[in-house]
């Protein structure tokens, strides 16, 4: 496929500009190494998961900066952490001198206690997801976003499963120990069919016979890789998280689907799972739209004890509050946005937008004006609002 340009090539390269390393984080195969072999093509390239490579960078950390051209990027650099204290060092040597490193790493949390420690101030610090729809209209609810999988969607069921096991075999096993990663494995299949759910350990851990505890380590993995998304509830002093039932998602609805057993759009279109599926999808499309700017993933839903519920909250680049309700028909009615007005009367401030976000239909004029104070959009056109300047 031929090289599509991300949105966050920008934040990188204004970066650069101020900052002598940069380092990219996210999900394995989400696409930063091409990013930044894109931007840099003149950029000396190592990759240290090369057992050769990581030996002689692990053996002689002062040899195998010095023998390096800068600009270079260090592919996975979570492999040899210990590097971070000597490039600091050669980072202090020439403080002026700014885009001399750019790092990925797939593991955030082992990667982010290396440059707290040893890069504070010195790295700009992002955070990379696989494709939204406002780069490519390759993206969709079936296929999701993970490059490789946009280039040939005839080999998904292939790359999904390949990409489980060597997701199990590295990355799980990498930051904890998984004795058993046949459970582990059922663990992923298990949380998918409580897709867009109130996260319920015991629910979980039961079946498996696994401990909460053990339920919790693994969703811990499985966020600090960025495999899923875990949506707070919202509270009225918008920025507090008291996270008590979170709701969870599959960050890519491409893996949701093939977690879940479904193996073509027809299927999925007649699945119980679609709405599920089309609400986690918008959840993934904020957040990429929020990363891509260089924030952090900030989104939240309400549900109180009398049964009112909005599926989003979220705050948009002028700081006003977003409401969306997701919905997958392709049809949408006035009705559908009750919820949020709804809320509307209780909150303190007025919410800046609010949105019914539903499926595009292939023919006829979509509805814009659903309700006064509500927007009816297709996902397609909500993902290009959520990345405008002015959004």
């Amino acid at each position: 496929m031929k090289a599509i340009p991300r949105i966050l090539d920008s934040l990188v390269s204004r970066s650069a500009k101020h900052y002598a390393a940069i380092v990219l984080t996210g999900a394995r195969r989400a696409g930063k190494t091409t990013l930044f072999r894109n931007l840099l093509p003149h950029a000396e390239y190592v990759l240290l998961e090369d057992p050769d490579i990581r030996a002689r960078a692990t053996s002689d950390p002062r040899a195998f900066l010095e023998d390096l051209r800068r600009p270079a990027i260090l592919d996975e650099i979570q492999n040899v952490p210990l590097l971070f204290d000597y490039i600091r060092t050669v980072i202090d040597s020439a403080p002026r001198r700014m885009g001399q490193f750019f790092f990925t790493g797939s593991q955030e949390a082992p990667l982010m206690e290396g440059v707290t420690e040893s890069m504070a101030g010195r790295a700009a610090i992002l955070q990379m997801m696989p494709f939204s729809l406002a780069e490519t209209p390759k993206v969709n609810l079936f296929n999701g976003g993970f490059p490789e999988v946009l280039a040939d969607p005839a080999g998904r069921f292939v790359w999904f499963s390949s990409y489980l096991q060597t997701y199990l075999e590295r990355d799980v096993r990498a930051i904890t120990n998984v004795k058993d990663l046949s459970t582990f494995r059922r663990f992923l299949s298990l949380l998918a069919s409580r897709h867009g759910q109130q996260l319920n350990k015991s629910d979980l851990a039961t079946p498996l016979g696994v401990s909460i505890p053990t339920i919790g380590e693994w969703m811990r993995i499985l966020e600090i890789t960025g495999q899923i998304l875990l949506v707070a509830p919202y509270f009225e002093n918008f920025g507090k998280r008291l996270v008590k039932t979170p709701k969870v998602y599959i960050a890519d609805s491409g893996m949701a689907c093939h977690l879940l057993g479904i193996q073509s759009r027809a299927e999925l279109d007649r699945s119980p799972f679609l709405g599920d599926i089309f609400e986690g999808f918008v959840a993934s499309e904020i957040a990429k739209s929020q990363v891509n700017r260089g924030g952090r993933r900030e989104l939240y839903y309400f549900r109180d004890q009398q049964g009112l519920e909005v599926d989003f909250l979220f705050a948009s680049r002028k700081g006003g509050l977003c409401l969306v309700e997701c919905k997958a028909a392709k049809t949408v009615f006035p009705q559908m946005a009750g919820p949020m007005l709804k809320l509307r009367k209780a909150l303190k401030t007025p919410p800046e937008k609010m949105f019914v976000i539903h499926r595009k239909a292939s023919a006829g004029r979509p509805t814009d004006a659903l309700t006064p104070g509500v927007s009816a959009l297709p996902v397609e056109d909500f993902s290009v609002w959520l990345n405008a300047k002015t959004s």
